[in-house]
């Protein structure tokens, strides 16, 4: 149950392309707690408006369902208590010989525990007079190692503990099946415009209007860039390594349609 004094999140995740391609990322979908219940509703209302039985997947995304998943970005980006952060990461900048055992599943797992670390440190400094905790819904994660989610919530409390007064503010991470987890699928179609952006893959005329349209929002022509790391709505983290390279994008400031206003 929840503590009424407690400022309660649930962080839906997702991955993408980690089966071979150049570019690999996470997406992270955040709303207060006590929210789910108002997303699952609406979400499933515009399910029965548009006829649309399927699992919400970027994959999933064609001429003959458009209208729904336009829908669908709308309703993310003219809600206030929605947010999506994610991390994109090219592999040929990973020093995974020296930093990560020289194993991809080790690399991955880091950094996507790192993209959670950052943005809950950031919440937590964001209101230091207000207890928070964390609940952490995952799609499988592809992985060697059986217990990669509860590695990642080991990892997160004590990196997170280590800076904050010795506590535990991520009660939970929990595999869900995405099929049946919403939350976990709006993650899913934000991660996968972006990625595919980034990709630079092959693409449905459908996707290139759907990316178009989310770009829209963010007052950019495509999703081709990242952000400032204080953009809160709709952040695009690129990693790179500044010993190795230089950076290969330009960072562009986030002008919303709907002007970002939490509670």
């Amino acid at each position: 149950m929840e503590n009424p004094g407690v400022r309660s999140w649930l962080i839906s995740c997702d991955e993408s392309g980690v089966h071979g391609s150049h570019h690999y990322g996470f997406g992270s979908l955040w709303m207060k707690w006590q929210r789910r219940g108002d997303f699952i509703e609406s979400v499933r209302e515009l399910r029965n408006r548009y006829g649309y039985q399927d699992e919400c997947k970027w994959t999933r995304v064609s001429k003959s369902n458009y209208n729904f998943y336009e829908a669908l970005v709308d309703f993310f980006f003219e809600r206030q208590w929605l947010v999506f952060h994610c991390i994109v990461v090219r592999k040929s900048a990973v020093r995974k010989d020296i930093y990560h055992k020289n194993d991809w599943d080790l690399a991955r797992r880091k950094h996507y525990t790192m993209l959670l670390t950052s943005k809950m440190h950031k919440a937590l400094r964001r209101y230091p007079d207000r207890e928070q905790e964390f609940r952490i819904y995952i799609d499988p994660i592809h992985s060697s190692y059986a217990k990669a989610d509860e590695a990642m919530e080991v990892i997160t409390n004590n990196v997170l503990n280590a800076r904050f007064r010795k506590t535990s503010p991520v009660k939970s991470v929990i595999t869900r099946d995405s099929r049946e987890t919403l939350t976990i699928q709006l993650c899913d179609l934000l991660l996968g415009a972006v990625m595919e952006t980034w990709q630079k893959k092959a693409e449905t005329q459908a996707k290139h209007d759907l990316r178009t349209h989310i770009a829209h929002y963010l007052g950019w022509p495509q999703l081709d860039s990242d952000t400032l790391p204080a953009e809160r709505k709709f952040n695009i983290w690129y990693f790179f390594d500044p010993v190795r390279e230089s950076r290969r994008v330009n960072t562009r400031n986030v002008n919303l349609v709907y002007p970002f206003s939490p509670g």
